[in-house]
């Protein structure tokens, strides 16, 4: 049976595994799942994924839940090349310290601006200043042990060549960047790193994947981002209550 992945690409971990896939040539049927439409609350994904999130793996029979597992899969099943995963222990070590540290660092404090920017102001419900400003200082924070830590003086995060770790990361950090908030701005290093892994993967697949996002706030100023409908609400209110 074909491989069908389950994405919004609203969603940063969902752009990383869509763009995995193009990258590498991985033949997949996709099955645009739009969390804001209300998609993940069916009962028809719910049989797909019980937790409701995404991206979301179907080969056959397999159901594969988290961007981290679905990536290594593939690369795995697919033979990527080998600087994605590398089969050296040492180096593919690298990658598993990067993606643990993102789950603890980045994942949960990049995403916030899409949400006070744009979320939060759709279904009526502002995000406290000191909230937003905590966030920045999260991000900046994050920015600065990513670059110390996992960067220094690397081409990419994990070694010499582009891994699935960089393809996290730079979905991630694209997220404030698409709401206005230039986070590369006064960081030379993590500005040379994004280019060198944007010229790797192509203009063309990031436009493409990227164009929902990049739109978003245009969207929003222009009242064009389509309201929710109301099962979803719950959802938002519960997210947007999480902002530390």
């Amino acid at each position: 049976m074909r491989l069908e992945l389950y994405l919004d690409l609203l969603s940063q971990p969902c752009r990383a595994v869509y763009i995995f896939a193009k990258k590498n040539d991985i033949p997949f049927k996709l099955c645009t799942t739009e969390v804001f439409k209300g998609q993940l609350l069916s009962k028809e994904f719910f049989q797909i994924n019980r937790l409701r999130k995404v991206p979301v793996l179907k080969d056959g029979d397999f159901i594969l839940t988290e961007s981290s597992a679905i990536l290594i899969y593939l690369s795995s099943k697919y033979q990527t090349a080998d600087h994605w995963y590398p089969s050296d222990l040492q180096a593919r070590a690298r990658v598993h310290e990067y993606l643990g540290w993102h789950a603890d660092c980045i994942r949960g404090t990049f995403g916030v601006p899409l949400w006070t920017r744009v979320m939060a102001p759709l279904i009526g419900v502002p995000v406290p200043e000191e909230k937003v400003q905590r966030n920045r200082t999260s991000m900046d924070r994050a920015l600065q042990q990513l670059e110390d830590k996992f960067l220094g003086d690397r081409a990419f995060l994990a070694g010499q060549q582009v891994s699935l770790a960089d393809l996290m990361a730079l979905e991630e950090l694209l997220q404030p960047v698409a709401v206005g908030y230039d986070l590369f701005e006064g960081r030379q290093r993590l500005a040379a790193w994004r280019e060198r892994v944007e010229a790797f993967l192509g203009s063309d697949l990031l436009q493409e994947t990227r164009g929902p996002i990049l739109n978003i706030l245009e969207q929003a100023v222009n009242k064009k981002v389509p309201n929710p409908p109301p099962e979803v609400y719950p959802y938002m209110l519960l997210r947007i209550s999480r902002i530390p």
